[in-house]
């Protein structure tokens, strides 16, 4: 039996979207000497390169178009690597320096992890429970697993005193309700909510999404019976009924659907260069450029970099440092270019970003105080510029220690909280961060000068929390990566719906130059 709490079927353990792909191949290598190429098989390989799938063989073409889809849960903090293997008949081997042809690989998200339902249900003459009163009835949903077990979608709210509840309309993700298939059981169970949590079972019914799609009609009156009591009495018929009011499907607008309309995701770091972090040149600095192994700052770097920089189509970060003496006068920057060039502070991709920070720390001198201010303020400009959706900013900050200017940053971040951009701050070291928890404003969202910020932006996590103890570097890069991230579509999907931004249309899909199509059977 249930017990009514908090549930959010947002945050269930269910993928956040669905992508469908498709592949077909062009000028392959000809193979057979009467006839073409048979294509055997694609095999799909996904993530750690596990046995994804495999295609239907189409024959005697060297243009196949493969019929049979693969469906990948898609995750924006993942790298979700996949390696397409074509196997012919004959292997291909002794052809050095000849062309084996083209792989087309299509991704689309599928719809039905868009959609979202606005349900609304009311009960009728539902069995009397309290001794001294009626019932308080709640609705409990349940998604049917595909080995026969049911997992918790929903909980309504409690209606008091009554045989009779109408209880208020919500909505829920369709993958929440049956993972996409509408045809799978969804199991509604009925309970009389008491104060001790030993919520009395009145009854359960079943139906499906496709079912309740059919919207308020005969169809969607269900009988609530208790199996127990049809079990016990020959006479009994219900508990009660619960009737389908209303249901009213919506199209969500997701994140892909900005990305593929063309919006750009800028990528800057910031890095942390005082004193505090030790000095470069000894083993115990947190900016030690060991020849074995990358440090902290650049594993976080690398770690984030890598994922996002896959979403910028130049692919040029700019890279700044704070904390530190510049040369050749010694002035003290909380907002200076790593590559050294102040116009143009942009690096080539990540491994840019790697090569300027590993320079800077060779030509600057670690310094303080710990100052985030600056390079908010510096993306903020940016990011205040183009309001249009066009362009989404992501800063991440890496640091070891306190804030110096804590109310300076505090007002950044709310005066960014309107703009396009998000903040990662991530903590290497062994330092306290709890100024870093209250820039992160889950809890309490976090305010400056009586004004709140308009929305959560801000996510830190301490790097600590990700080292593998068996020393294994990139499982504790993709443990980050993922976290720091996962916030990442949120943040941004809630910037767009405040101001009102849809998506633009996605452009034509791209078809590589090629023989024309043949025939397949």
């Amino acid at each position: 039996m249930a017990s009514i709490g908090d549930f959010d079927p947002l945050n269930a353990s269910i993928p956040a979207t669905k992508v469908e792909i498709t592949v077909s191949c062009r000028n392959l290598l000809d193979m057979d000497t009467f006839s073409k190429s048979d294509p055997s098989k694609i095999t799909m390989v996904f993530s750690f390169y596990l046995f994804f799938g495999r295609t239907e063989v189409i024959e005697n073409t060297l243009n196949p178009e493969f019929v049979r889809k693969f469906i990948l849960d898609y995750f924006f903090e993942e790298r979700q690597n996949l390696r397409f293997d074509l196997r012919m008949k004959k292997p291909l081997v002794g052809l050095p320096g000849k062309k084996c042809g083209n792989i087309i690989v299509k991704a689309e998200e599928m719809g039905n992890c868009r959609e979202s339902v606005m349900m609304q249900f009311c009960g009728n003459k539902l069995d009397k429970k309290d001794f001294f009163g009626k019932s308080d009835p709640f609705l409990v949903f349940y998604r049917s697993n595909e080995d026969g077990t049911f997992t918790t979608c929903h909980k309504t709210e409690v209606v008091k005193n009554t045989l009779n509840p109408v209880w208020q309309a919500f909505k829920i993700p369709v993958r929440a309700l049956c993972n996409g298939d509408y045809d799978r059981t969804i199991k509604i169970e009925c309970y009389d909510w008491d104060r001790d949590g030993s919520h009395d079972f009145i009854g359960e019914f079943t139906t499906s999404y496709r079912e309740l799609s059919r919207g308020q009609s005969q169809f969607n009156v269900y009988e609530v019976v208790n199996p127990k009591k049809k079990g016990k009495k020959k006479k009994y018929l219900n508990s009660g009924t619960v009737t389908l009011l209303s249901f009213l499907v919506d199209i969500e607008v997701t994140f892909l659907d900005y990305i593929k309309g063309g919006t750009q995701i800028n990528f800057t770091v910031a890095i942390d260069f005082t004193a505090s972090n030790g000095n470069p040149t000894q083993p115990t600095s947190l900016h030690y450029m060991s020849p074995y192994q990358m440090n902290a700052y650049a594993m976080a770097m690398k770690a984030v970099g890598e994922i996002i920089q896959d979403y910028d189509s130049d692919k040029m970060f700019p890279a700044l440092g704070f904390g530190a003496k510049l040369p050749p006068d010694g002035r003290v920057s909380h907002e200076f270019a790593l590559n050294g060039n102040p116009q143009n502070p942009y690096c080539a991709g990540i491994d840019g970003v790697m090569e300027a920070y590993y320079q800077s720390l060779k030509s600057v001198c670690l310094y303080g105080p710990t100052n985030f201010s600056p390079v908010i303020n510096h993306v903020a400009r940016y990011a205040a510029s183009v309001k249009d959706g066009s362009q989404y900013f992501i800063l991440l900050i890496i640091t070891d220690g306190v804030i110096s200017d804590m109310a300076q940053t505090k007002e950044s971040i709310v005066n960014a909280s309107c703009l396009p951009m998000s903040i990662i701050i991530v903590g290497v070291g062994p330092a306290e961060f709890d100024a870093m928890i209250e820039l992160d404003g889950d809890e309490v969202r976090i305010s400056s000068k009586g004004r709140y910020a308009e929305r959560d932006i801000v996510q830190f996590v301490p790097f600590r929390d990700y080292t593998d103890r068996t020393g294994n570097h990139i499982l504790s890069m993709a443990r980050l990566a993922k976290d720091v991230l996962a916030e990442i579509p949120d943040q941004f999907l809630s910037y767009m719906r405040i101001r009102g931004i849809k998506p633009s249309p996605a452009p034509p899909p791209y078809t590589p130059p090629g023989h024309p199509l043949q025939t397949q059977i």
